[in-house]
């Protein structure tokens, strides 16, 4: 499988090469950095230099796994999500550190080839998704006997005689002490963005505290000609097609007189955990922050997918809710999916979401059945009215 995964990657970066060649772009396999703001120099493997100037910049290094500095052991002993497909013996018994989306898709599909998987989560897991749905999928996970220890942090990681990892945590009030050792401890506790070494202290591009790149238009720094796309655009959203849209959207804004801009607040994404969970707009909480829950009006429903009918397949957590503003026809603000194939449903309900659909042309439209999609078209039952969400029936 790591085999089969790294000549994936491999094919991925040559298609991209030979991509560049095709349309005659220029490629330097070197490290830059800003000399002035007008100034780039580009640094070799082994160590020749180049000074390129242009008329327009776009920085788009992205981002790199974040290590526990502050954890005695973690930088030597721990590995992160880029090197899981990298390992060249099994995981075995597993310890993955961190509650983001990268912590569960890895804890997940662990778990799933057969390895003893745990989850160290010091508060909330999948923060900044909606926590209902995020409390949802650990309970799947914990069907799956993923181990969740929750209320924790690593304090230090030591090498066993036996070449394990013993790890030391402690309760975030830090009563509680103990230990346990792994064949492997991921840390999956965020990225980091890639800025430091760009000599931006060169130019007038200012950075947020995070290390991120703050815009003042767009993806246009404080100095004109200098644009930042991607894991490191302060305000913007960690996922690949994001920054290839950002990066398309901004090409025509520079070249074909365009004046569109990225809308990142309707952006739809998918955790890949062993239960899919896809979402577009705000989350429960958000909106009734904005809206105040009087004024919202939240759709939702527990179903079960046929698939799992025939299987025996318990359903507990296949969930989806409809989040919408009360006034007029509801316009909706957002939608959670929690369910096989939830990503591949909400590619398409993303379109309507993002083009102003309402929660009247939503139920106005006849369902294909029987799939899990209809279920959306179908959803009737609201949170306000305290019935039974449990579907039945078609």
């Amino acid at each position: 499988m790591v085999e089969n995964v790294q000549n994936h990657v491999r094919s991925l970066n040559w298609g991209h090469r030979v991509q560049l060649k095709d349309k005659n772009v220029e490629y330097l396999n070197a490290k830059g950095s800003f000399v002035d703001e007008n100034t780039v120099k580009a640094v070799s493997q082994n160590g020749k230099e180049t000074l390129l100037r242009a008329k327009n910049v776009v920085l788009a290094t992205g981002g790199r796994p974040r290590y526990l500095n502050e954890v005695p052991g973690s930088n030597e002993l721990c590995i992160s999500s880029d090197d899981i497909f990298s390992l060249q013996n099994p995981p075995g018994k597993t310890l993955v550190i961190g509650g983001s989306y990268v912590a569960l898709e890895c804890a997940g599909f662990l778990q799933g080839l057969g390895y003893p998987t745990s989850v160290m989560v010091r508060s909330i897991c999948l923060r900044g998704f909606d926590q209902q749905m995020a409390n949802l999928i650990t309970d799947h996970m914990e069907s799956m006997d993923v181990n969740f220890i929750r209320s924790s942090t690593p304090q230090r990681v030591e090498q066993h005689e036996n070449g394990q990892r013993l790890v030391t945590w402690s309760s975030t009030d830090g009563e509680t002490h103990r230990q346990d050792v792994f064949d492997t401890v991921l840390l999956a506790v965020g990225r980091d963005p890639e800025t430091k070494s760009l000599g931006l202290e060169n130019t007038g591009v200012k950075l947020h505290t995070n290390g991120k790149v703050l815009a003042v238009d767009g993806e246009q720094t404080d100095v004109p000609h200098i644009y930042a796309i991607g894991d490191i655009l302060e305000g913007g959203v960690e996922l690949t097609p994001v920054a290839i849209k950002a990066g398309k959207i901004l090409a025509t804004r520079l070249f074909s007189n365009s004046r569109e801009y990225l809308d990142y607040k309707m952006v739809a994404t998918t955790v890949f955990s062993p239960l899919e969970y896809a979402a577009v707009g705000m989350t429960e909480d958000d909106a009734i922050s904005k809206y105040g829950e009087e004024n919202i009006e939240v759709y939702h429903a527990f179903y079960k997918p046929l698939q799992y009918t025939v299987s025996q397949t318990p359903a507990d957590q296949c969930y989806m809710k409809v989040i919408c503003c009360r006034d007029g026809d509801q316009p909706i603000i957002g939608l959670h999916i929690l369910g096989p194939h939830a990503g591949e449903m909400m590619q398409g309900f993303s379109v309507a979401v993002q083009c102003g659909v309402t929660y009247k042309q939503l139920s106005s439209t006849v369902g294909i059945h029987p799939t899990c999609a209809e279920e959306v078209v179908k959803i009737h039952i609201t949170k306000r009215s305290g019935d039974d969400p449990m579907v039945t029936g078609c």
